[in-house]
């Protein structure tokens, strides 16, 4: 094993060791703030996976969609929604919890079933070079169209929670018959003229 190979493998297990540190993070923490913050910490090890997979782009897009992006908006909903409410505890939590880690064992066998199943092999092809110049050629001409769909749907589905956010800081409108009626009222003549009308005549 030469030089390179034995960096690739201990980045490789440092990355897989921080990914999977911080996924724990993310579903045993109490705290819904700090496992967003494990969440994007499982993202940027994700990006690190791709850059040894000679994926430049991905790992890129990694960083600035789910990481710049996505986390953060997870983040800003978490703050605008939390409320501070007193903890009542469940009746029967524990069945949710098994049910919960029985589901979660499952999935871990499935995909462990997959990983040994599959016929690995190690690719001896190429990497092409300056793959994001060409993915960037594909974006703004096959797939053109498909692109701006999707930015237009994020930008409504942003729009849309914002409003629902800040829904409950709307004064409440008042109906016709709630409203006070104002009555007009001329004002008043003083009474020394009046009083001095009155002896003129």
């Amino acid at each position: 094993m030469d030089l390179a190979g034995g960096i690739q493998i201990v980045s490789f297990v440092i990355l897989a060791t921080m990914m999977i540190g911080t996924a724990l993070g993310v579903v045993l923490l109490n705290n819904i703030v700090h496992s967003a913050f494990m969440l994007a910490g499982v993202f940027v090890s994700i990006a690190g996976l791709y850059l040894l997979l000679n994926a430049d782009f991905v790992a890129a897009a990694q960083l600035l969609v789910y990481v710049g992006a996505i986390n953060v908006l997870i983040l800003f909903a978490i703050m605008l929604v939390n409320k501070e409410e007193n903890f009542v505890p469940l009746p029967k939590a524990w069945i949710r919890k098994a049910l919960t880690g029985l589901v979660s064992l499952g999935l871990f066998a499935l995909l462990s079933t997959m990983v040994l199943a599959t016929p690995w092999s190690i690719s001896t092809a190429t990497p092409v070079e300056n793959s994001i110049v060409i993915i960037g050629e594909h974006f703004f001409t096959d797939f053109l169209l498909p692109f701006e769909l999707a930015s237009v749907l994020l930008l409504m589905a942003m729009v849309g929670a914002i409003i629902l956010a800040r829904r409950e800081y709307l004064p409440p409108q008042e109906t016709s018959d709630q409203m006070p009626q104002t009555v007009l009222e001329l004002p008043e003549r003083p009474r020394e003229l009046v009083s001095a009308a009155s002896e003129d005549k």
